[in-house]
């Protein structure tokens, strides 16, 4: 049954293909011979598939691990430097007619306020999240389409978009809603999103329909097969990621890989972002109920292998993750931090009252965009709040082409400083400017190009004195 090309989800991510990858993985997992040529392999940065990933997760052997960490992080260096770039969640609504058995929003959770910004309401989160320094949200709503159809979330996209405050402004909306049909994805491309993303929660199917027992969302094939139906709709930047904690992780490990090969081959094009979520507590949702949780060590070697198998991806951690499993992982492999999260629907430009809180999940890493942004300077990364190869035009095959040949970064180096420095000047608290003022003095260095770096430290003057703002290569 399993096909990488076909359009059915069942048959590219095939339940018996998954079975017999996990019991090769089981088979080879000590097979030292095996697992040198797998690295190897990976040492091209060409990535890994399925099997052969599944092969480093399933490893045994702890001198090999520490190799396969030491691969993730330069490879992550290859493809991404030392950025890490920042973004922000906006929860629209949580209005919801699943029955989703790991989410407080489902709908017959009594409990919850339900909420749903108005266009007024959104301008004022906006307004809130540009006082912090942010460029780039991913939206969120539940699924409902009386409360939250396709005509709501493009208006606050168009709301988002439209607001201008002092120097901030939103550049870049990346859009997390449930699946849907290709003509809605048409109408999210030319409003002007920039990813589209959409976990699958779980690929085990029978886990996925027990999991989801009422609501549209119930249909395992449609969901799954979302991502196709996006990019027939034009929108070529799709981001994918599981609910690790659902089902068993290695399983998971290989559908996600399997859908990564699967957009690659029906397209032309993987996954531009992938995420790594883990179930965290809610309203109504106690996540030691769940039996297939995972600790930070095997969380960090599945940043890692993924890391590896798709070099060319981006990575994403929220702030479901604390401080110090988010350091961690950074190193590994991640190339995407969430800061100063809101989880709830509100809350960015006033807090919310403690008994009316709708937060989607318990956030870990409660600090501030500044603390976090000072905590990766700390660490020699480079805070990006770049949005500029979604405005140039280089998304879907044009970015792959570019960071599959490592020279994306001669774009996004130079954009990193100039938006950093954008942070600093508006933003940021004054320990947080002397750091970060010292890191791009050290960092103009390493744009390559003698005129390009003279031409960034034009822009960063530029900025510094209020005479230009919005300079991108």
């Amino acid at each position: 049954m399993y096909n990488v090309k076909s359009k059915k989800a069942t048959e590219f991510i095939d339940h018996q293909e998954i079975l017999d990858t996990l019991a090769y993985a089981d088979a080879n997992k000590d097979n030292e011979a095996l697992i040198d040529q797998i690295i190897e392999k990976a040492k091209c940065r060409k990535g890994l598939t399925h099997r052969e990933a599944s092969v480093l997760l399933a490893c045994q052997s702890e001198e090999k691990n520490e190799e396969i960490y030491r691969l993730a992080e330069q490879i992550k260096k290859d493809f991404y430097g030392n950025r890490i770039v920042m973004f922000a969640p906006l929860y629209l609504s949580n209005y919801c007619i699943n029955g989703c058995t790991y989410c407080p929003y489902h709908m017959k959770n009594k409990h919850i306020p339900r909420k749903k910004l108005t266009q007024e309401e959104i301008r004022r989160e906006v307004i809130a999240l540009q006082d912090m320094g942010h460029k780039r949200l991913a939206l969120e709503a539940g699924e409902d389409p009386k409360n939250n159809p396709i005509e709501y979330i493009l208006e606050s996209i168009k709301t988002i978009y439209s607001i201008k405050h002092k120097n901030g402004a939103i550049r870049r909306v990346n859009v997390n809603i449930a699946a849907t049909t290709v003509e809605n994805y048409r109408k999210l491309k030319e409003a002007g999103i920039g990813t589209y993303i959409l976990f699958q929660e779980t690929y085990h199917k029978d886990s996925y329909l027990e999991l989801h027992p009422t609501g549209p969302k119930h249909d395992y094939d449609y969901h799954t097969e979302a991502m196709d139906r996006a990019m027939e709709g034009g929108i070529d930047d799709v981001g994918l990621g599981v609910l690790f904690g659902l089902d068993k992780y290695r399983y998971e490990f290989a559908g996600l890989l399997m859908h990564a090969e699967h957009l690659e081959a029906a397209f032309g094009v993987g996954p531009h972002t992938i995420s790594v979520p883990r179930l965290r507590d809610a309203d109504d949702i106690d996540a030691s109920a769940f039996t297939n949780g995972i600790d930070d060590d095997i969380f960090a070697k599945i940043v890692a292998c993924i890391r590896i198998a798709v070099p060319y991806t981006g990575m994403i951690v929220s702030t479901r993750e604390s401080q110090k499993c988010r350091e961690r992982v950074l190193h590994l492999g991640i190339s995407q931090v969430s800061g100063g999260s809101k989880t709830s629907v509100g809350g960015y430009a006033e807090a919310e009252p403690e008994d009316e809180c709708s937060a989607q999940f318990d956030v870990s890493d409660t600090r501030t965009l500044d603390e976090i942004v000072k905590w990766l300077m700390d660490m020699d990364y480079l805070p990006s709040f770049c949005t500029a190869c979604y405005r140039e035009g280089r998304t879907g095959d044009r970015f792959m082409e570019l960071c599959k040949k490592q020279q994306i970064q001669n774009c996004c180096h130079p954009n990193a400083l100039l938006t950093l420095k954008e942070y600093l000047v508006d933003y940021a608290s004054p320990a947080t400017k002397a750091l970060g003022d010292a890191l791009i003095e050290k960092e103009i260095l390493n744009v390559p190009n003698e005129k390009a770096r003279a031409v960034v430290q034009e822009h960063l003057k530029a900025i510094e004195n209020g005479t230009g703002r919005d300079f991108r290569f």
